[in-house]
């Protein structure tokens, strides 16, 4: 017993240890179920913790949304302690505590840094980690952490937070610093480029210059990375209620370009440039939808966030080709999808909801009485409208249709069909 306290105690001995008594975090603001799993790992004489960015969140004052654990038991070791556990991955070995439903909490054991292996089969040639199963110390799993600030240590012993990389005073000074080598760091895992981008945009925080200094000359190893798990980082960075700030801190950093170069193109020439002001205010719009939880879209914000390129393909299209419009934008939307799927890989049900709300813009224009009450009977009216009424912004031409339609769904059958008549009428002149 006194051999296991002395190792305990010595791989803590480069930690600060902030006792209960000097922070704020209480067990009344941890869920429950995190609570009987760092007991029940205690009990059968483990260690226990919560890590990252529920322990950040915590001190911060917020209410976080997982609660992740890790503990010096393997993963086969906790299966044995939970009836009600799954182990899962294959980079990452971890092990899901199921409480229901798609409800379960993840537990992680402590794992040293890839290099102690002296496995070259756990890189790629480019320094990116594929294999990550190399189990260590508390102090060890700290340093393999991206920031400093989701290397804190929560633990349920003595309710103390244990802090290797000072960590607390990044987070008091609002500084997020990259624990390590920045370029080192972002070889062995790209998406630490755009995590650094959504947390300091999450916490209102100034990414410090050497984790930010590489970002620029790094962003093309994003190539590398899965289109499944690119499509997944879009949506934490413009669905958590801070896209607002992402967005323009992605086009700093060129990291935007990677992920919507078709965009980004039009964005920096002299004829669509406009379309950063209809971006920021749907951004605006977005947050507040979040920070209220109301329902935001995927296909909606992918719709959003490559209208930009289309239009860009409608306009090269209609000038090299001389094409109808409705023609133009078919052959525009088989041509950015097929490129944005080669970086972030749309599933195919947000694909055929992206096609319905572009294609509504030319109908919702054109305002033609056989298609007009299909258009507004379409599932995706809503966000077609929306689109339309947020490219009216930097189109002002597009006004009288928003203002058109806006008045036809609030009117009753009898105004409606007056409306449409008077919309024959200025056709006709």
């Amino acid at each position: 017993m006194r051999e296991v306290l002395a190792i305990k105690n010595k791989s803590l001995s480069n930690a600060k240890i902030i006792s209960r008594s000097e922070h704020h975090i209480s067990r009344k603001n941890i869920d429950p179920r995190a609570i009987k799993v760092l007991y029940r790992l205690k009990s059968c004489g483990y260690d226990a913790y919560l890590v990252g960015g529920c322990v950040r969140d915590l001190l911060l004052g917020h209410s976080p949304k997982d609660f992740d654990i890790v503990t010096n038991a393997k993963p086969e070791e906790i299966k044995k302690i939970f009836r009600n556990c799954r182990l899962i991955g294959r980079r990452f070995r971890l092990a899901h505590i199921i409480f229901g439903k798609n409800e379960f909490i993840e537990v992680a054991t402590f794992r040293s840094h890839y290099a102690d292996d002296n496995n070259q089969d756990n890189l790629t040639q480019h320094g990116l980690v594929i294999r990550d199963n190399v189990y260590g110390t508390i102090e060890e799993d700290a340093w393999r952490r991206d920031f400093t600030i989701n290397a804190l240590y929560y633990n349920i012993a003595d309710f103390s937070i244990v802090d290797f990389m000072e960590g607390v005073k990044d987070l008091h000074n609002k500084q997020l610093r990259i624990i390590g080598q920045a370029k080192k760091r972002y070889q062995e895992d790209p998406v630490r480029m755009i995590r650094a981008i959504r947390i300091a945009s999450k916490l209102n925080m100034e990414i410090t210059p050497d984790t930010a200094a590489p970002i620029k000359k790094m962003v093309e190893l994003l190539y590398q990375i899965s289109s499944s798990r690119l499509f997944d980082e879009v949506i934490k960075l413009f669905h958590t209620g801070h896209a607002s700030q992402a967005f323009p801190a992605l086009r700093k950093y060129d990291l935007f370009a990677i992920l919507f170069p078709d965009t980004e193109a039009y964005l920096t020439s002299e004829e669509g440039g406009h379309f950063i002001n209809m971006l920021e205010k749907a951004f605006v719009e977005t947050d507040l939808r979040v920070n209220l939880d109301k329902s935001v879209s995927p296909a909606f914000l992918f719709a959003l966030l490559l209208w930009p390129a289309i239009e860009r393909e409608i306009n090269h299209l209609q000038k090299t080709k001389n094409i109808p419009p409705m023609t133009a934008l078919a052959q525009a939307v088989r041509t950015v999808l097929h490129n944005q799927n080669k970086i972030t890989a749309i599933p195919r049900r947000l694909s055929a909801s992206i096609h319905e709300i572009w294609y509504l813009q030319y109908r919702l224009i054109k305002k033609q009485e056989k298609t007009i009450y299909r258009c507004l009977n379409n599932s995706r009216f809503r966000a077609g409208f929306d689109l339309l009424a947020l490219r009216a912004l930097v189109t002002p031409d597009l006004q009288d249709s928003v203002d058109w339609w806006a008045l036809f769904q609030t009117s009753n059958s009898k105004q409606r069909e007056q409306l449409i008549e008077e919309q024959n009428q200025k056709k006709s002149k």
